[in-house]
């Protein structure tokens, strides 16, 4: 290998970025021609993962490395959402079967390309996109992963509240609920006034308002716009004349 290839590859392997990918695009810009890259895997330092998709030859593929990659080296925006959010700042009662599950948001203008949906992970993505939150709330949550996103605890509960039913049952949400004794009534009043889904909206305020948490009295409900006409969450339900939807019998009935 010539001294020119060989430093070209310790600059590239000194690059903190284990379980990540590389990127083509990426990587011209930074020097590596398409020669020094097939070279690199003709010498197995590498290997291809799909077309202008690289990896370190034997590492193993982590969640969180190859969407911080994705998004540091194709400038791309997706974040973790919804109870995978939740999870990360430590609420947890959402444990689906079989391998994790991480929920990833993204832009709609962001599409997912097809490798991402076929990657073997540690965790199993779910990807979905929405423009309900006019005034989206996301956060760091390590800093190891400095370009990847999470949404904030009181907007990832929306998120999963917006994938209700098929996602995630009502009953198991109003669980969560009942452990989200802190969250921050100001970003609650302005993720409820800046979201335009009314169902969210409704059962929000309905489970909070059971779970009797201190911060519900804070929020200035005339200034959130709940709609006029009445909501069903479920077919077969009971009624709730203060927020005009039907819930499931089951959330109506527990205490």
């Amino acid at each position: 290998m010539g001294v020119e290839l060989k430093n070209k590859l310790n600059q590239l392997l000194l690059k903190k970025n284990p379980g990540g990918l590389y990127f083509s695009v990426w990587l011209k810009k930074n020097g590596y021609s398409d020669q020094l890259l097939k070279k690199y895997r003709e010498s197995a330092w590498f290997s291809a993962l799909s077309s202008g998709v690289m990896y370190r030859t034997g590492d193993k593929l982590q969640s969180f490395a190859v969407l911080n990659s994705y998004n540091e080296q194709i400038n791309k925006k997706f974040y973790i959402a919804a109870h995978s959010a939740l999870e990360l700042f430590g609420f947890n009662h959402y444990v689906p079967m079989g391998k994790p599950l991480l929920v990833i948001g993204h832009p709609k203008k962001q599409f997912v390309p097809s490798w991402m949906k076929k990657v073997d992970l540690d965790r199993t993505l779910k990807f979905f996109s929405t423009e309900t939150f006019s005034k989206p709330q996301l956060s760091t949550f390590s800093n190891e992963y400095p370009q990847l996103m999470a949404s904030i605890p009181e907007q990832a509960f929306l998120e999963c509240l917006l994938l209700a039913p098929k996602q995630y049952s009502f009953m198991d949400l109003f669980y969560i609920m009942e452990q989200l004794t802190i969250l921050r009534p100001e970003i609650l009043q302005l993720l409820l006034e800046n979201t335009d889904n009314i169902k969210v909206k409704r059962i929000f305020l309905y489970m909070a308002e059971k779970a009797g948490h201190y911060w519900f009295d804070s929020l200035d409900i005339n200034k959130i716009n709940l709609g006029s006409g009445k909501h069903k969450l479920t077919e077969k339900g009971v009624y709730v004349p203060k927020y005009k939807i039907t819930i499931p019998k089951d959330l109506y009935e527990y205490e």
